[in-house]
């Protein structure tokens, strides 16, 4: 699964841009027209991540609401002394 939140679920929706023309009627004009149905997608921002799960660290994927919003917890740095 690709671009899924393994979350919250979100996942890349679906929408469109529309072109209009023409001048508001609140403006005087006869109003807009729509005159292009163009497709196009959001997609979620997906970062990989390692997050401690169950005492464990693994990698998961995480949009970044979940990831500043605290719902995973990072694994500590753990620094190696210098020999």
């Amino acid at each position: 699964m690709a671009r899924v939140c393994e979350f919250c679920g979100k996942r890349t929706e679906s929408g469109a841009q529309l072109a209009r023309r023409g001048l508001p009627k609140k403006k005087g004009g006869i109003g807009l027209r729509i005159t292009g149905h163009t497709l196009r997608k959001f997609k979620p921002n997906i970062q990989r991540v390692s997050a401690v799960i169950d005492g464990k660290t693994t990698r998961v994927k995480l949009c970044t609401r979940c990831l500043k919003s605290g719902k995973i917890r990072k694994p500590q740095n753990r620094k190696v002394p210098a020999a």
